[in-house]
């Protein structure tokens, strides 16, 4: 299998990882003109499996390390299996409060507030069992800018939104980051610590992200089913419906964001084993600075603010750069 062997490559396949998570939710937000979110999400989760099978057959098959992506399933451990089956099920539920929170609520919001969360807490999970893998300031000042940016995007969230609706996306957004801050660490845990030499029973990271997403796949059908039911907004849906109403375009474009961010968690978990996994997770969050930037420059989520939102936004978005910056910084300083 193939095996990132340098720390700027592993940064780089990060940044890519940025971007792909703060980018994907596009494609909800041009199916959510016609087609409701729980059905969007039954193609993205296909999306999802589809890119890990892909990368775990070519990627994860080639090359004279590690061990190929069937014979690594095949002796996976249940601890192994049960792990990454668990870390799918745990960002499935918290992926889809973040798809509600941002039809509340936009992008620009529920992506800094809920993804926000998600990185300032899943690095300190994903630093505890490797502390000494760190520089503990940079790891940390980069992460209290971030918790900074995510204060003055709640600000600004304020200054263009009034009543429930504004308390309904900031808490469902919450809830989100918090669930989302302790998938990726069962996915790690699920993996060899060598992966030239891969443990007995351990996942290789192909394989782990293949399991991973077979896990959202399954919890769908109780968590999307939920929200096929209750929807944040719109009438309540159907599986009769996703096959009628559904068009091949909406389906392409379901399955296309699953990929995008499939594409990020697969470079994000082969870049954990050189970067460290708390700087490869807290990289990857980075995405909300990237989805703030499409939601205020392209989706014009903002266009209707008061006097003094521009300044706050400007200071959000430089504490997210300087924090992340800071975060890179944090690996053998």
């Amino acid at each position: 299998m193939y095996i990132v062997d340098s720390y700027p490559l592993a940064v780089l396949l990060c940044v890519v990882t940025m971007f792909c998570w703060g980018s994907w939710a596009n494609t909800q937000k041009l199916a959510s003109k016609e087609w409701s979110f729980p059905l969007f999400y039954w193609d993205y989760t296909l999306g999802v499996i589809l890119l890990s099978l892909v990368f775990g057959l070519t990627l994860g098959s080639s090359g004279s390390a590690g061990q190929a992506f069937i014979p690594n399933l095949l002796q996976a451990a249940p601890k192994a299996i049960s792990f990454a089956l668990l870390g799918g099920i745990i960002f499935n539920i918290a992926n889809l409060l973040l798809v509600a929170a941002i039809e509340i609520a936009g992008m620009a919001i529920a992506f800094p507030i809920g993804i926000g969360l998600a990185l300032v807490l899943g690095v300190f999970n994903n630093y505890l069992p490797n502390p000494e893998d760190y520089n503990a300031l940079y790891l940390f000042l980069g992460v209290g800018l971030v918790t900074l940016a995510i204060i003055l995007n709640a600000m600004a969230y304020k200054k263009v939104s009034q009543g429930s609706k504004s308390t309904k996306g900031i808490i469902i957004s919450l809830v989100a980051g918090l669930l989302m801050s302790f998938f990726y660490r069962f996915v790690a845990d699920s993996m060899s610590k060598d992966l030239a030499h891969i443990e007995a029973g351990t996942f290789t990271p192909y394989a782990a992200v293949f399991v991973f997403s077979i896990g959202i796949f399954i919890s769908n059908f109780l968590f999307n089913f939920y929200f096929m039911k209750n929807p944040v907004s719109g009438k309540p849906v159907s599986y009769k419906m996703y096959f009628r109403q559904g068009t091949s375009k909406l389906h392409i474009v379901g399955i296309l964001g699953g990929v995008i961010w499939s594409l990020g968690m697969i470079l994000s978990i082969m870049a954990g084993d050189i970067a460290g996994y708390a700087i490869s997770y807290g990289l990857g969050q980075g995405a909300t600075l990237v989805a703030a930037i499409w939601g205020v420059f392209v989706w014009k989520e903002f266009r209707n603010a008061p006097k003094g939102t521009s300044v706050l936004l400007a200071l959000m978005f430089a504490s997210f750069i300087i924090g992340l910056v800071l975060i890179i910084l944090a690996n053998g300083a």
